[in-house]
C-alpha cells in the first residue's frame, strides 16, 4: 500500500516533512561571511575567461595564421575580426547541400570596392569565368555564389585583414 500512495502523495516521503522545525537564531553557530574568501583563486582558475586574449606576438605562426595590420585607411574598406581574432569569411550551405554561398562579413567603409576586388580575385582563380555577388551594405556582408572560402581568406590575409 505504501508504494501505491508514493505516486500519489510524492512528499509524504520527502525531507521536507521529515525535517526538523526553524530554532532560534541563538542556538545555531556563529558563520562569518567573507565577500573573497582565500580559496575563491582556486575556483577562478577553472572559470573560463571573459574576454579573448590578445595572440601573442611572433614572426610567424605554425598555423599560418597572421595577425591584422590593415587599417583600412588606404583600400578604403576594412574588414575586422572576429572576437577569436579570425577572417570573417564563411561557407553557407543551402539545399541540401546543392547551394554554396561564400559570406564574408564585419565590413566597414566602401563594401562596393571591395566586392569589386574579391570578385576579380574569384574570377581569376576560376580562370575568367564571371561569379555572382550580392552586396547587403546594411549588415555590411558581400555573398559570393560559389565555394570560395579559401581563395578570398587568403587574399584579405594578404592585403593585412
Amino acid at each position: 500500500q505504501l508504494t501505491r500512495n508514493i505516486h500519489w502523495q510524492p512528499a509524504l516521503l520527502s525531507s521536507f516533512r521529515s525535517s526538523r522545525p526553524v530554532q532560534d537564531l541563538d542556538k545555531y553557530p556563529e558563520v562569518e561571511v567573507h565577500k573573497q574568501p582565500p580559496e575563491w583563486r582556486f575556483v577562478e582558475r577553472l572559470l573560463p575567461p571573459t574576454t579573448v586574449p590578445k595572440p601573442v606576438e611572433k614572426k610567424d605562426y605554425p598555423s599560418g595564421w597572421r595577425p591584422q595590420t590593415e587599417d583600412g585607411s588606404e583600400a578604403g574598406y576594412y574588414v575586422s575580426r572576429t572576437k577569436n581574432h579570425m577572417v570573417p569569411v564563411y561557407l553557407q550551405t543551402k539545399f541540401r547541400g546543392q547551394r554554396r554561398i561564400t559570406v564574408v562579413r564585419h565590413i566597414q567603409g566602401d563594401i562596393w570596392q571591395l566586392e569589386k576586388d574579391l570578385r576579380a580575385v574569384v574570377e581569376q582563380a576560376r580562370n575568367g569565368k564571371l561569379c555572382a555577388t550580392r552586396v547587403n551594405e546594411l549588415s555590411g556582408q558581400i555573398h559570393i555564389h560559389g565555394d570560395h572560402v579559401d581563395v578570398v581568406r587568403e587574399h584579405l590575409k594578404e592585403r593585412g585583414f
